[in-house]
């Protein structure tokens, strides 16, 4: 079915149109330095943006290419590959990203027929949505299951949105029961994020009076589950840049870039060399300073009342895209090793192991720094180090690459289905 055949759901100002024509290319990177540093060479004269945050060899770079340089950039890239004696060939992952965004962007036209009432039903789950429906989401879903469920804040953005999220509890009542917290949507264009994140709340809560299991999970535990907890910026990725990936905060002194990568920004080894950038227009700029972003210093107080609290938090997950990965700390470095590491590892392979069982989607596991590259300033380290949440992880959902962060909405569903399996392993596993 073509996106024509769809109503719109996202803000008549859809900014697929910015990106019709452009290709979406993977590079791979080879052994060499050199070639590496050839190609990010390009990248830079080219003034082309990269999915990949962080070029490294033996790997892979994920760059957008316009029309007017296509040509210059593949014949260049031909060259530095040659030259490397790298075989690997490069590949489309989408042909024209424009039309991916508008496809991903559209609902059937009886969604809203079907959802008049209440939009916390499984139709949700069939598309992408604008924000305001996400909060509307969370009321429903507390309307309809109110024994179970309650809409609660993290903070609010620097543009004045509250970062929603549903606290989902048992017999008990709320704040009885240790916590365990979910961080999606940190960054704006992860919209795979959210809606798995929401796919898992709908789980607890409508199988709560029907599965013996669910019950004990959510009567053991409070969730506190926050689908998007960077509301402006995943605004502006559906009305302005579908690429962006950072807040919305205004440019320091000198320069007239905007945003903190709010991942970068939590005060834990902030001020390490490397794993962040020092530059504002970077996409993994970390700030002036730790928790200058208002966003990941209200995030992180919600954590630590919690934490300081008789509830406690049990424990820690950062949702990302994409790259299909499970991480255990550390991501500030590759040679420490946190105590706890050795069943935070059992429990992140048995993570990967269930959700496999369900469609076969291959991900990897282990810690973020050896896994993927290092990072600073991250929300998983400082739950784990600072906080004191022995159960800290980060994830990396789907895909790996075929559509990276513009995603199917087809692809909602079985991304949700297959995490759910794999996160439920933990809920059955966590001492």
């Amino acid at each position: 079915m073509t996106a024509e055949a769809y109503a719109l759901a996202l803000p008549t100002n859809n900014p697929a149109s910015q990106y019709l024509g452009v290709k979406v290319v993977r590079v791979p990177t080879g052994p060499s330095t050199a070639a590496l540093d050839e190609l990010k060479g390009l990248i830079s004269s080219l003034q082309l943006q990269l999915w990949t945050t962080v070029p490294t060899v033996n790997s892979h770079v994920d760059v957008e290419i316009p029309p007017s340089a296509y040509d210059t950039f593949m014949n260049s890239v031909s060259s530095i590959l040659g030259d490397a004696g790298i075989l690997e060939p490069v590949k489309v992952m989408h042909d024209d990203l424009g039309k991916a965004i508008l496809d991903e962007s559209t609902v059937p036209d009886d969604f809203h027929t079907e959802a008049q009432r209440s939009f916390a039903t499984p139709a949700w789950f069939n598309a992408y949505h604008p924000y305001q429906d996400h909060v509307r989401w969370l009321s429903d879903l507390a309307t309809t299951f109110p024994n179970n469920a309650k809409v609660v804040s993290s903070g609010t953005s620097l543009e004045g949105r509250s970062i929603a999220g549903i606290n989902i509890f048992g017999s008990s009542g709320s704040g009885s029961k240790p916590a365990i917290i979910w961080h999606a949507n940190v960054h704006a264009r992860e919209w795979i994020t959210s809606m798995t994140t929401e796919f898992m709340a709908y789980q607890l809560l409508s199988n709560y009076a029907n599965s013996t299991e669910i019950k004990g999970y959510v009567d053991k535990y409070d969730f506190y589950i926050f689908p998007i907890v960077n509301p402006d910026g995943f605004v502006y990725s559906q009305t302005t840049n579908r690429m962006w990936r950072k807040n919305r905060q205004t440019p320091p002194s000198g320069s007239t870039c905007y945003g903190r990568d709010i991942n970068r920004n939590w005060d834990s080894h902030w001020s390490d060399p490397d794993g962040a950038s020092t530059s504002p227009c970077d996409e993994d700029y970390k700030g002036l300073a730790a928790f200058d972003a208002p966003e990941t210093k209200q995030l992180a107080a919600f954590m630590n009342s919690k934490m300081n609290s008789t509830q406690g938090v049990k424990s820690y997950t950062d949702w990302h895209s994409y790259s299909q990965m499970f991480f255990t700390p550390y991501g500030f470095s590759c040679t420490e090793v946190p105590p706890d590491n050795e069943e935070l590892t059992a429990l992140a392979e048995g993570f990967t192991a269930s959700l496999k069982e369900v469609y076969g989607t291959e991900y990897q596991y282990g810690s973020s720094c050896k896994t993927i590259y290092k990072t600073t300033g991250s929300s998983d380290d400082y739950a784990y180090d600072v906080s004191g949440v022995k159960y800290s992880f980060s994830a990396e959902l789907r895909d790996t690459g075929s559509s990276g962060f513009v995603l199917p909405a087809n692809q909602i569903y079985p991304s949700g289905v297959e995490t759910w399996a794999g996160v439920k392993y933990l809920l059955a596993n966590m001492k």
